[in-house]
């Protein structure tokens, strides 16, 4: 998950001496970005997921290095998928990487701890400007991912009754109805463990419906301090996701289920639908479920369509890095490869957002269809934010998405009602901002 981005279709940074090289930030003097200092080692900070796997981050930081010679990687592994919260860790004890991929650039853009990306840079990218802050690009928008999708069980919909995607919010629940008639569990949700951000997908759906579709810059109102997290406008989306887990379409006890649990328990058969970020499309090919699988967008009350998505995702280079252009250099070199690129393809369902990118033929059914229905989106003018996943300016403030993560889990069990999470979400940006 997250990881290359693309709207048809991912940092290393900072020098270190190679003796004594730290965790993460450099140890050397800067050089005047000549590209010609030998033996630099960068530290670069990625993650690991069932998709993204170790072997393909070692087979792609080879290719990179391969291309800019005097550059050694030391890789690091965020321990868990909040990998803005171990930055934040190792940059406060001065070990920021000096390269990081998918890393929000919030909080560490504004706090001056990164090197923006000139229009040159850029050039090969279909959103250049995406995401900036303060009107400055800090990472590289290689990737388009719609955040989320509904994949769901072709054969429980069969069993259920239904011979059609639903369409409208009406049909999602008149569906979710006859699956439970059925003693199907409609919706699989997770976000157990260091994971929770897994539970936010209902929610995206229905904030990007609800709130976005009708006003796209909603968040920026927020920020601004003409809009509430407590107005009807938010509440409403957030009241559709209580009501859902309290018609028990969505069982609470499965918010315990890591990331990785909450796809096998859709492979599992515990549930017919599951709200999840493209890249589960690539994952659904290479290894096909007992059953089929369909997807379609989370739906809006009239039908129309509204689907988040986030580009981004790419790489981020520390401001301290010994030799800032170098660490460029390779940051681009990484994201610009074929191969890689086309791996991730593969691997993680990215839609590649560079100019003139093809993506490799033969791919499977579920990622087709999943580009199909992103087309569509985008010829029909229904692309919005995915909201909690923005990063640039207008987006929420650091630190806030798990706090929002953590208040979906009480919006499930009921512990809070649509109107008590606005004001939580409300304090907290206050908190957040102070």
């Amino acid at each position: 998950m997250r990881k290359i981005l693309a709207p048809s279709a991912i940092a290393v940074t900072a020098a270190l001496v190679l003796a004594g090289c730290a965790a993460g930030g450099s140890g050397g003097k800067a050089s005047t970005g000549s590209g010609t200092k030998a033996g630099v080692t960068l530290t670069f900070l990625t993650f690991e997921t069932p998709n993204l796997t170790a072997k393909y981050w070692d087979d792609a930081i080879a290719r990179a290095s391969a291309k800019v010679p005097g550059v050694k990687i030391k890789k690091l592994v965020a321990p868990s998928a909040d990998r803005v919260g171990y930055a934040k860790q190792l940059a406060a004890s001065g070990q920021l990487p000096d390269i990081m991929i998918a890393v929000s650039p919030n909080g560490f853009a504004q706090a001056g701890q990164l090197a923006a990306w000139s229009e040159g840079q850029l050039t090969d990218f279909v959103s250049p400007h995406a995401n900036p802050v303060g009107g400055k690009v800090y990472q590289l928008p290689y990737n388009t991912q719609p955040t989320p999708f509904v994949y769901y069980n072709k054969a429980d919909f069969a069993a259920a009754g239904i011979t059609a995607e639903p369409k409208t919010y009406q049909d999602l629940l008149d569906d979710s109805a006859k699956l439970k008639a059925k003693g199907i569990t409609p919706f699989v949700v997770g976000g157990g463990g260091k994971d929770t951000w897994a539970d936010m997908y209902p929610l995206i759906g229905a904030v990007a419906t609800d709130t976005y579709k009708q006003t796209p810059g909603w968040l920026a109102q927020k920020a601004a301090g003409t809009a509430k997290f407590t107005d009807p406008a938010f509440t409403k989306a957030a009241a559709k996701i209580a009501d859902l887990a309290k018609a028990g379409y969505i069982d609470a006890a499965g918010l315990s289920r890591s990331y990785a649990d909450d796809e096998q328990a859709f492979r599992d058969n515990k549930g017919a639908m599951y709200p999840m970020g493209s890249w589960f499309a690539a994952s659904a090919d290479a290894k096909a479920p007992s059953f089929g699988v369909g997807v379609f967008a989370w739906p809006s009350d009239d039908g129309t369509l509204a689907v988040p998505a986030y580009t981004g995702g790419g790489m981020s280079v520390s401001s301290k890095a010994a030799d800032v252009p170098l660490a460029q250099k390779w940051a681009l070199a990484f994201m610009l490869d074929k191969t890689s690129l086309d791996n991730s393809v593969k691997t993680d369902g990215s839609i590649i957002a560079l100019k003139d990118y093809t993506p490799p033929a033969g791919m499977g059914p579920v990622y087709t269809e999943t580009v199909n229905l992103y087309q569509a989106a985008v010829k029909a003018n229904g692309i919005v934010n995915a909201f909690s996943i923005e990063t640039g300016d207008g987006s929420m403030p650091a630190g806030l998405a798990d706090k929002a993560a953590a208040g979906v889990a009480d919006l499930i069990n009921g512990k809070k009602s649509a109107s008590g999470f606005g004001s939580f979400l409300d304090a907290e940006w206050t908190k957040a901002n102070q």
